[in-house]
């Protein structure tokens, strides 16, 4: 498979998402060419403000390898992650993030600050923004065009 095959997986994660009224983000872990972890966004759902789809993607698969360290694991998410989860990226050891859309707002892989790039930090991951960018981005924007006008109708 290829980075748009499975930014099309963290996709349908991030329908799930929209489905349930979470902000539609959706991403997974891969490792060796085989999908080992999957998320969505549930803070709400969850009453959790770190059940962000990056977050529970990680749990998925450290679960599964029985070991917090995701070495030779490639996080793919349709938004790009913010701090918290940029921090998570790097203590789980992530080799290779790829995201979709930016993040404007709390980008920080490059949008805002770019964490990522942060040479006093010990552990960095390659990063490939912009896959299927169109298409994330359009979940977005969609989800939250649909609240607003279902707010204009109350």
């Amino acid at each position: 498979m290829q980075d748009e095959d499975f930014m099309r997986l963290a996709m349908a994660m991030a329908n799930e998402a929209a489905s349930l009224g979470e902000v539609p983000v959706g991403a997974i872990v891969v490792k060796d060419g085989q999908v080992i972890g999957q998320g969505r966004n549930a803070p709400i759902s969850l009453n959790d403000p770190t059940a962000h789809a990056e977050i529970q993607a990680m749990r998925a698969a450290a679960q599964l390898l029985g070991n917090y360290r995701l070495v030779d694991c490639t996080l793919y998410v349709t938004l790009e992650p913010c701090a918290m989860c940029s921090g998570a990226i790097q203590h789980a050891r992530i080799a290779r993030l790829v995201y979709g859309a930016s993040d404007p707002k709390t980008g920080c892989c490059g949008s805002v600050v770019n964490l990522m790039a942060e040479q006093k930090l010990n552990h960095h991951c390659t990063v490939s923004g912009g896959i299927l960018a169109t298409e994330c981005g359009a979940l977005l924007s969609d989800f939250f065009r649909q609240r607003r006008l279902a707010k204009s109708h109350i």
